[in-house]
């Protein structure tokens, strides 16, 4: 009776270990969720930045509105026969 109560022991012992330490473990399972949850906060980033980007590069193939734009406002171009303010701050 003594080794049947023994071998339970050891065997409750082990199972404990690789709860809480061994490979599976609640702290590992805990920081892949912080690693996955990390991950996702990525991915919809990228999700949110790519359909920005994919909505420009239909704006830049729908027509010259958004060239003469870009011109503007990145290379400062203008007009003929407009008037070019540029105000410090």
């Amino acid at each position: 009776m003594k080794i049947i109560v023994a071998i339970i022991i050891l065997l409750i012992i082990h199972l404990q270990y690789r709860i809480w330490i061994g490979d599976g473990s609640v702290a590992e399972i805990e920081a892949y969720q912080l690693r996955l949850d990390d991950l996702k906060k990525q991915v919809e980033e990228k999700r949110q930045r790519n359909e920005a980007l994919y909505a420009e590069v239909l704006d830049l193939r729908k027509g010259q509105e958004a060239i003469e734009e870009r011109a503007r406002d990145e290379l400062g171009m203008i007009k003929e026969d407009e008037t070019f303010f540029h105000v410090l701050e």
